[in-house]
């Protein structure tokens, strides 16, 4: 898959793509049907497939006090993007000027001059332009002037809510992150390097990789079941999500103890997946409880795993 940084990335002749548009944050189970689409009709036409996404997030422009935190961080969400069959992204940097344009002036006078489109495949509540005053009735205005097609894509619905980036990032921070992993398709999922902590963990017999996140969104604290993608492998794990309370800390942490793992992480990038929700970050009176209660959790993970009927993914 190709990313393009802009417009300036861009060749002088290119030949139309089939192409959506939008923030794409998680790369969820309802932008996942819209991308299907594209791909689907980009292979028909023999034509490339895209997606128009920006860079930050349009409200950290027109709104900062409502940005959003992503979901997911830059790295993943183009493999995510690219796991689709996408054949290029291409990144607008989104700016005050680009703000200021409506619906009509950023497609026909911005967009079409330099990047052709054959079609644009949207959800049924997209929204673009100044003020998000556009909608799928008006990019269908705008293709017919154009010459491309416009397509609606129903959206998708998870336990009796549509799927959205917001409704991703509420089960997040609410902790729940199997709900996530149900509305995104994949499980939520934070990557970064291993950095050398305190040792505590080793010391109690509970040795754990310390994430410097990648993210800007944690689960809200707690003990979770996880996963860890390292050293081209995936272990069981359990990780904290918290500030260490029993140890006075008040910096967030992100702590993960591989099951049945003794290899050195330090230095190395992991991929920790999560997948449910164990308990409460708790503070104990002395180490020797924490160390009890990681022995209940780590049984805790030992039966979660047993019982699994399929892998994750």
């Amino acid at each position: 898959m190709k990313v393009l940084n802009g417009l300036d990335d861009l060749s002088q002749e290119r030949p139309p793509v089939v192409a959506s548009i939008g923030n794409y944050d998680g790369v969820h189970l309802g932008h996942q049907a819209i991308l299907k689409s594209v791909v689907t009709a980009g292979r028909a036409r023999g034509l490339d497939a895209s997606l128009i996404t920006f860079d930050p997030h349009p409200l950290t422009v027109v709104a900062p006090d409502r940005r959003p935190e992503p979901v997911q961080s830059r790295g993943q969400k183009l493999r995510g993007l690219e796991r689709s069959g996408l054949d290029e992204v291409l990144i607008l940097p989104f700016d005050a000027s680009l703000a200021k344009l409506d619906g009509e002036a950023f497609v026909n006078d911005y967009l079409l001059p330099r990047y052709p489109l054959a079609a644009i495949h949207v959800g049924v509540n997209f929204r673009f332009g100044k003020a998000r005053r556009g909608d799928v009735d008006t990019l269908a205005a705008i293709g017919a002037q154009a010459g491309f097609d416009v397509r609606g894509i129903e959206s998708i619905e998870v336990d009796g809510q549509v799927v959205s980036s917001s409704a991703i990032r509420r089960a997040v921070g609410t902790g729940d992150v199997a709900l996530a992993t149900r509305l995104l398709g994949h499980p939520f999922a934070m990557t970064g390097l291993v950095a050398r902590g305190a040792a505590r963990g080793r010391e109690l017999g509970f040795p754990t990789a310390n994430l410097e996140a990648d993210n800007q969104m944690f689960p809200r604290n707690g003990v979770y079941l996880t996963q860890v993608r390292a050293l081209a492998g995936r272990y069981t794990a359990m990780t904290n999500v918290g500030v260490r309370p029993t140890f006075g800390g008040e910096q967030l942490c992100v702590e993960s103890h591989l099951l049945d793992f003794d290899e050195d992480l330090y230095g190395q990038r992991i991929e920790v997946l999560f997948l449910e929700r164990l308990r409460d970050e708790q503070r104990f009176d002395d180490p020797r409880q924490l160390a009890d209660q990681l022995a209940r959790d780590r049984a805790a993970t030992e039966s979660y795993f047993s019982q699994l009927q399929y892998p994750i993914e």
